[in-house]
């Protein structure tokens, strides 16, 4: 989802994400651990039965930028041969969040308790542009991060299936998550530092 133009501003990539957990005096030598990979190096599904419920919200962005400018306007005038193109992104991303179990493996099924996804059309010095942010959040065990990504990254291809006819040189670029509250961890903003 990356394109070749993304590389100078999102050079760090994450493949997996290490334990959220905060070190504390007794264990910061520790090094963090994937919680998804067995002793035996072997995937597995995190036991979550132990945590107590707490409020979860998680917000991911990401853009899709265009090569053509032919495509906001076809946008803004709703003349796109498919349809109403950020309703229709934002409705993808909504029911692609519920889904998020059935595409991630190792993801836990949650009860959803609200999903908001926006798509607003943008101009800057690097051209037109979709700006998609999804906000998912529940009450429960385990983090809606997987759920946020999932509905942003869905947006942003549905924009994409419903302009390629006009724009076939789109780039789907930034895709990450940019607030994250609830569980042990507490509160995480992105630019914030950690220890």
């Amino acid at each position: 989802m990356l394109g070749p133009s993304t590389a100078p501003r999102y050079q760090h990539v994450r493949l997996f994400t290490s334990s959220s957990r905060r070190l504390t005096e007794d264990n910061k030598s520790q090094k963090p651990k994937l919680t998804h990979v067995s002793e035996s190096g072997t995937a597995h599904m995190v036991s979550i039965s132990d945590k107590t419920p707490t409020k979860r919200v998680a917000t991911a962005k990401c853009t899709v930028r265009f090569s053509d400018s032919t495509a906001v306007d076809l946008i803004k005038q709703n003349q796109m041969k498919k349809g109403d193109v950020l309703g229709v992104a934002r409705v993808a991303g909504i029911m692609a969040s519920k889904r998020t179990p059935d595409l991630i493996p190792l993801c836990h099924p949650i009860a959803i308790s609200h999903v908001s996804v926006e798509a607003e059309l943008g101009r800057d010095a690097d051209g037109a542009s979709v700006e998609i942010t999804a906000t998912v959040s529940c009450d429960g065990k385990t983090g809606v991060e997987m759920e946020a990504l999932t509905a942003a990254s869905t947006a942003a291809l549905t924009v994409y299936d419903m302009c390629k006819a006009v724009d076939k040189g789109m780039v789907i670029q930034g895709l990450r998550v940019v607030l994250k509250e609830g569980g042990k961890s507490g509160r995480w903003v992105e630019g914030m530092k950690t220890d």
